[in-house]
């Protein structure tokens, strides 16, 4: 809102000035006879007019998006500024026009006093002060409006002293000077519009601004698990840049990790823009370093399986490779049997129809039933057994045992410690030794759930 309160104070003392400053010039040139500064005189007010119209639009263009206008008003700066853009046009016509007929006629130079000289530089010297203002607020800002207000300004003073060479050229005789400088303020009108008009099109047509698509482009490309940007476009809105791309990332990560790189990036896109708002579509692609397993990890979460124990062997001349798939307990096993073929036939469609593929069918682990807590006799009684199993060998110190009983049996959780360099194959058959021990002294045990660490530091 503090943006939008600075735009809207800046084009409201805007007014004042340009309003005062106008009938000053308008009230002198008609007193002395003077067509160019007459003609000043219209070119503020046609400023004055503009100001007014950003004013209004400035109360408006910084409105939120809402059901109708998806992209903000932003717009509506663009559409002011080309609005004044045609005002200037039809001013600086209809300058040319009677300059053309002054000098054709011979019209007498104006009278020519200290008065004139005075409003011209108060007028140069408020231009001065306001362009300033306007360009600041701006630049801040990033308002449209505001920037071809301060360019109208900016272009005052360049008129102001046309028309002091003006006078200066009919003071010393030449009576031709006065039309002269009107002819010079018009053609400095139609170059500032057009130089207006180009900005503004750009921006209706939704021109790209200058650097603006590599920028975007280094900033997303910058976030980790960014494989590439495959497309981006670029347009602004008032003072949003709205930025749509199109990105590749990993197919292996998993939905939660492709949303973290989107924050990342649209944190990356903010930095680099002041004002953006990115719209970011991934795109799962495959990594030139992705792993055999790794793919077939991919069809079996595209085609929602469970598999685990994915073996590969590389014979060279042939690939074997050997799933666990997990099912219903309950499938009948012709349907459990349909879908370890179809994942055999997606295999072979990514790999090859030579490779050997063995699915191995599995009951799905169900989740482990609601139970109670074990009697405390009970959970001494199963810890020093895990303990006694472990003595003397690679695993030690059992500790946080815990036991809880189920209508299914007893579930067991237990922490035990190993040597850090030991490899996890090592230690999960030393652990897996100990676990099938429990389970043949105490049938009641259902499921052993241990947890190896390394030795406290």
């Amino acid at each position: 809102m503090s943006g939008q309160h600075d735009k809207t104070s800046v084009a409201a003392i805007s007014i004042l000035a340009s309003g005062g400053m106008a009938a000053a010039k308008f009230v002198v040139g008609i007193a002395i006879g003077s067509l160019a500064l007459i003609s000043e005189a219209l070119h503020s007010s046609i400023d004055l007019v503009a100001t007014i119209i950003t004013w209004a639009v400035v109360r408006v263009s910084d409105k939120p998006a809402d059901d109708e206008h998806h992209y903000g008003h932003g717009k509506l700066e663009s559409i002011s500024a080309l609005g004044v853009t045609a005002l200037l046009y039809v001013l600086a016509g209809g300058i040319l026009v009677e300059s053309y007929s002054r000098l054709r006629e011979g019209t007498p130079p104006p009278t020519i006093s200290a008065v004139p000289f005075v409003v011209l530089v108060i007028d140069i010297l408020v231009n001065l002060w306001r362009a300033r203002a306007l360009h600041r607020a701006a630049r801040e800002t990033r308002s449209e409006a505001l920037a071809a207000d301060a360019l109208h300004f900016a272009s005052d003073v360049m008129g102001s002293c046309a028309v002091i060479v003006g006078l200066v050229l009919a003071a010393f005789g030449f009576w031709w000077g006065d039309a002269a400088a009107a002819a010079a303020v018009a053609v400095m009108i139609a170059l500032l519009g057009l130089r207006m008009a180009s900005s503004t099109v750009h921006t209706l047509v939704d021109r790209a601004p200058e650097g603006a698509q590599e920028k975007a482009t280094a900033a997303i490309r910058s976030v980790p698990g960014v494989i590439d940007v495959d497309r981006l476009r670029v347009r602004m809105v008032g003072a949003t840049t709205f930025i749509d791309s199109i990105v590749k990332v990993p197919r292996t990560y998993p939905i939660d990790r492709v949303e973290e790189i989107k924050r990342n990036a649209e944190a990356a896109v903010s930095k680099a823009f002041d004002d953006a708002d990115l719209t970011f579509t991934a795109v799962p692609v495959a990594r030139d370093n992705e792993t055999v397993r790794d793919r077939i990890m991919v069809i079996a979460h595209n085609s929602g399986l469970a598999i685990h124990h994915v073996t590969v062997h590389d014979l060279g001349a042939k690939l074997i490779v050997s799933i666990d798939l997990e099912v219903d307990a309950g499938m009948q096993l012709e349907a459990a049997h349909d879908i370890a073929n179809t994942l055999e036939r997606s295999i072979q469609e990514e790999f090859g129809a030579d490779v050997e593929v063995d699915v191995h069918i599995e009951p799905l682990e169900p989740e482990l039933p609601f139970g109670v807590d074990a009697v405390t006799e009970r959970v001494q009684t199963i810890a020093a057994a895990l303990t006694e199993y472990a003595a003397g060998g690679e695993i030690h110190d059992i500790h946080n045992v815990r036991v809880r009983n189920t209508d299914a049996g007893e579930i067991v959780n237990f922490h035990c410690r190993a040597t850090p360099s030991m490899s996890v194959i090592k230690v999960h058959e030393h652990v897996d030794a100990i676990e099938r021990r429990l389970r043949r002294a105490f049938p009641s045990v259902k499921r052993v759930i241990s947890h190896a660490e390394p030795p406290r530091a």
